[in-house]
């Protein structure tokens, strides 16, 4: 008896082949059928180390944990929650960048046997640009990216940084063992949470839009944490609106393209690949004056003319067919869990 070619010898290893080639297909064709939107954020088993190409031009987590680890507190400790906003890079522009709503976001705790206070945030370690674009590197075909972003718990909050310019609010209380639970979470989160996402992109402004892709930044780490701590029995509320700041990108439903190695390792997709580089040249850093306008006018062509952009996210890189507005800054609310 004979099963498409295979002896009886054989016989199990080709069922399970086939079983197994079958099974690949169906995954493959639910995978292109129904896309699921948006896009899941990938996690990672755990962070790797950044690569020395990579350089801030300030340093990440200068007097804290890098790893985003907290000193134990008492189980019977309360320990106060505070709601931290300020203007990006508020130390160097002051509330400059808060009149177009670009803000910054963290957290702040106080322990109320010990008297200590503890700021924790969550931000790029190599600045917003790196994230957002790449670096084109000459003795590499493929974009090469700074994108890791990660958590930074250090002691002491700023009340003039925060306050001036931005936001200082106590909004609940959690007991020490919610707070060590909360510790322990943060851990996991951020081995597992590594890149830093700047763009949000929907299919229109409207309120039934189509959300294809989540940003993941320091006003997403917040959520995540508020979350988390209601989950652990903390009451959160605050006498204010609590709006952040959205950047959106608009498009139509996306296309993906492949990662790094299927679209800058193959000679047939050289086209594509050629394209991707040039797209982002347009976005390099350390751009002349005369070259930053040239660029902006060539983003504008690519984005708002041609209504073109790729987009990489989760390591891999997407087609976005923009749509009016294309671009656009918003600071809206997101109350509290």
């Amino acid at each position: 008896v004979y099963l498409s070619g295979c002896d009886m010898s054989r016989w199990e290893v080709c069922v399970c082949l086939k079983l197994l080639l079958s099974l690949h297909v169906v995954a493959q064709l639910r995978a292109d059928g129904r896309q699921q939107w948006p896009v899941p954020y990938r996690r990672f088993d755990q962070r790797p180390p950044a690569d020395s190409f990579c350089e801030a031009l300030y340093p990440f987590c200068p007097t804290g944990d890098r790893d985003g680890r907290f000193p134990s507190i008492r189980d019977s400790d309360v320990v106060s929650v505070y709601r931290l906003q300020t203007p990006v890079w508020e130390f160097k522009y002051g509330d400059v960048l808060g009149k177009f709503h670009i803000m910054h976001d963290a957290i702040g705790f106080s322990s109320l046997q010990t008297g200590a206070n503890y700021t924790m945030e969550w931000y790029e370690l190599f600045q917003l640009g790196n994230c957002t674009f790449p670096h084109l590197r000459p003795e590499m075909f493929a974009p090469f990216w700074c994108n890791q972003g990660a958590a930074c718990f250090f002691e002491g909050i700023d009340d003039l940084h925060w306050s001036q310019n931005g936001t200082l609010e106590k909004i609940g209380e959690v007991t020490g063992s919610q707070f060590n639970a909360m510790a322990r979470w943060v851990q996991d989160d951020n081995e597992t949470g590594i890149y830093y996402e700047t763009w949000t992109v929907r299919s229109d402004p409207g309120p039934n839009a189509t959300v294809w892709f989540e940003s993941y930044d320091c006003s997403q780490f917040v959520h995540r944490t508020y979350r988390k701590l209601t989950e652990l029995g903390a009451k959160l509320s605050s006498r204010s609106q609590t709006n952040y700041t959205k950047i959106y990108l608009y498009s139509g439903e996306p296309s993906y393209l492949g990662n790094d190695s299927a679209i800058f390792g193959q000679p047939a997709l050289k086209n594509l690949a050629m394209d991707i580089r040039q797209f982002y040249h347009t976005f390099r850093p350390h751009q002349s004056i005369f070259d930053l306008v040239f660029s902006l006018l060539e983003a504008y062509k690519e984005v708002v003319l041609d209504k073109s952009f790729y987009l990489y996210y989760n390591f891999e890189y997407w087609h976005l067919p923009m749509k009016h507005p294309y671009v656009q800054i918003t600071y809206e609310e997101v109350p509290l869990p």
